[in-house]
């Protein structure tokens, strides 16, 4: 197992492994034969950065059975996507910045990330580990009222593209058993999500199968496996938290438009 992270040194830009508080630099990328330099920096002495750079995020819509339970809303038969774009990704420790004009309620939504390792195409499930580099944390900020504002047309790339509403991160964890984890989250130091990966409508290696049927997924492209019960709404000077055990905590305050301008 190792606990990758991309980060900002010095002016530089570098990848390391995340060893106890030290950054174990590495020469290249975890995607493609990455080397040990030899060189070891504090982590509290570099910025962290968002641990890989996708050309998108795949995220799922109405994939855990409780939350569908909760909601009355039927079970899918395939999975439900749509995709964040690069303009929407936020590094650990950066603001969530809610929009300027009336959106209607802004919610956070803590998801498991699956990262891509190479690329994916027509993948069956039973090789998709060997497409998965490892996982991260996802926070799928949403805009949630304005999917339905316009009952002529579902505004879900809209709601989920804002700058600022692709936070992920702090690391890719290789080594890791999806169907072990724990998604869990904090709003204000309170805890608001605690479900289960297992109770997944669609595993983690299902979607990298389903999904790279209709899209090709490149090297570090994640897919957010979608969330269950307990979302709500953010609200500036909060600070929302995503952790699951074996990869660490996404944190990333928020801040109203006029705050962050």
């Amino acid at each position: 197992m190792a606990l990758w992270i991309r980060f900002e040194h010095r002016g530089s830009v570098g990848f390391g492994t995340l060893e106890g508080g030290d950054v174990h630099v590495h020469a290249g990328d975890p995607f493609d034969a990455p080397r040990p330099t030899g060189e070891r920096v504090p982590l509290a002495a570099v910025r962290l950065l968002t641990p890989c750079q996708p050309t998108k995020i795949v995220g799922l819509v109405n994939n855990f059975r409780a939350l569908a339970e909760k909601s009355g809303t039927p079970i899918p038969a395939e999975p439900l996507w749509f995709v964040k774009p690069p303009s929407a990704f936020l590094a650990p420790g950066e603001t969530i910045r809610l929009p300027a004009h009336d959106v209607g309620k802004v919610i956070y939504e803590g998801e498991l990330g699956v990262v891509i390792g190479r690329e994916a195409r027509n993948v069956a499930e039973a090789d998709a580990d060997r497409f998965v580099l490892g996982y991260t944390c996802v926070n799928d900020v949403t805009a949630l009222d304005l999917i339905s504002r316009d009952p002529q047309f579902a505004q879900w790339s809209r709601a989920k593209s804002f700058d600022t509403f692709g936070p992920f991160g702090p690391a890719i964890a290789t080594g890791l058993d999806p169907a072990r984890l724990t998604v869990r989250v904090l709003l204000r130091g309170k805890v608001r999500q605690e479900y289960p990966v297992s109770d997944a409508i669609f595993a983690p290696r299902a979607l990298v199968s389903l999904v790279s049927r209709e899209l090709t997924l490149a090297p570090g492209d994640v897919i957010a496996c979608g969330t269950s019960v307990g979302v709500g709404v953010l609200r500036p000077g909060s600070t929302v938290e995503v952790s699951i055990d074996g990869i660490g905590t996404l944190s990333n305050p928020v801040a109203g438009a006029e705050a962050a301008a």
